[in-house]
């Protein structure tokens, strides 16, 4: 593989992937295993809390920091050290401790608006985790906005091959579960000192409270948009387990999957085109630039979506077992998401600082879903809340599109090619009516 002629979004697009790879690795492996449905359910509870705590603030953070870097009102070196780093480590690590802080004293409240009682699984285990992993988050972005490509597929093979082997192996060895979620716990620690490393080396360790404020007046909205937003994963989630048994949560989990190539690759060249509009270039340059990138990966991402939808009900009791049959359905559904993954008007208005049409956006996809999921599920189950997703997600790109082009006077034609996403939108709906 020659690093050196990949740019930063298809090196971010494969360490997503990497990433959303090797959790349906395990989760294959899993069931594989003599381990039981119930041990399944309890690791895939950890997952599912983790990331009901802390993927919101981390994925707002995070993506208001990138239009901030070399272009914030606090800092104006442009040396190889660079005190942005710094900052937002410090920030991701007040809120980390903070989440920590909350889930100890507050867990058993926690577990009540679950709709559970008794303990959340490995619990002690799931604060050093959550300690350790959030801050870690920082590390590929680091080699983004320094245009090292290349690490990042270094970094995403060595850490996820790391973790496949810590989680999979005790498993199959019979030590049980707990040692793999001793395993997951390990690979944080050592993600979290790589990025140790990587500050001392990059950043500047200089603390300004003006860059944390303007940094939180930016990520605010994006933050809460996120809570909101992916607030239909959870809602799913809740409404899941008041409904039926840990066994049902599992089957749901094992097909609320969006398609891992379609969600690791989108959200790759959302997050590294945000920086280029927060860029002082042409902006009409710029939306050609991103209509272009999303063309192309229409012409991958379509195909291979409708593809998997033909053969995922054969696909699914292979994979995994007979236990799972019912997850084929749940997915094709989740595989409509790929009609909205593949519009990018949170992109521009990310890049270009405008994040409280965000929030709002994201409002009326938590309103939405909320109402059609409780409806949904009395009609078709745990089906019934997956249509519930698809619906809302879209009417979120509705708002922002409508944004861009009532508000910045930014037509959708400047950034999306139409036409190309019409056709496979059309193809994609008609194949998942004839399968359904």
């Amino acid at each position: 593989m020659h690093l050196k002629i990949i740019n930063t979004i298809s090196g971010l697009q494969f360490f997503q992937l990497l990433r959303f790879g090797t959790l349906l690795l395990i989760s294959i492996f899993f069931t594989k295993s003599n381990v039981t449905t119930e041990a399944i359910g309890n690791y895939e509870f950890f997952l599912f809390v983790s990331t009901l705590a802390c993927s919101f603030w981390i994925n707002g953070l995070i993506q208001s920091f990138l239009p901030l870097f070399r272009n914030n009102y606090s800092f104006t070196q442009t040396g190889c050290r660079s005190p942005e780093f710094f900052n937002v480590f410090v920030l991701l690590s007040i809120f980390s401790f903070l989440v920590v802080v909350v889930l100890f004293f507050f867990r058993f409240s926690i577990l009540g608006l679950l709709g559970k009682s008794g303990t959340i699984p490995y619990f002690n285990f799931l604060l050093v985790y959550i300690f350790f992993s959030s801050p870690a988050f920082l590390v590929e972005y680091i080699y983004l906005l320094k245009d090292k490509a290349g690490w990042i597929i270094k970094y995403g093979l060595i850490t996820f091959s790391v973790q496949f082997i810590l989680v999979v192996v005790p498993v199959f060895l019979g030590m049980g579960m707990e040692i793999s979620i001793m395993g997951l716990v390990a690979v944080s620690v050592i993600r979290y000192g790589w990025l140790v490393v990587l500050l001392k080396r990059y950043a500047q360790f200089s603390l300004s409270k003006g860059f944390i404020k303007e940094h939180l007046h930016l990520a605010l909205p994006l933050i809460v948009s996120s809570l909101l937003g992916a607030s239909a994963q959870y809602v799913d989630g809740f409404l899941v387990l008041n409904e039926f048994d840990t066994a049902t949560f599992a089957v749901f989990r094992y097909g609320a999957k969006e398609f891992p190539l379609v969600l690791m690759m989108a959200n790759a060249l959302n997050t590294a085109m945000i920086p280029v509009f927060s860029a002082k270039k042409k902006l009409s340059e710029t939306l050609m630039s991103l209509r272009n990138k999303t063309a192309r990966l229409m012409h991958l991402l379509f195909p291979v979506t409708i593809i998997f939808m033909i053969f995922s009900n054969w696909l699914y009791p292979r994979v995994f077992n007979e236990n799972f049959t019912a997850s084929a359905g749940i997915f094709n559904i989740y595989l409509l998401l790929v009609i909205s993954r593949l519009v990018f008007p949170h992109t521009i208005l990310i890049g270009l600082k405008k994040t409280k049409i965000i929030m709002y956006a994201s409002m009326a996809e938590l309103v939405v879903n909320v109402i059609l999921s409780i409806v949904f599920i009395r009609f078709w189950g745990i089906e019934g809340v997956a249509f519930a997703t698809f619906i809302a997600y879209a009417i979120q790109k509705i708002v922002w599109v409508g944004y861009n082009k009532i508000v910045l006077g930014i037509s959708p034609g400047e950034y999306i090619p139409i036409l190309v996403w019409g056709i496979y939108s059309f193809l994609t709906l008609i194949v998942f009516y004839v399968v359904y």
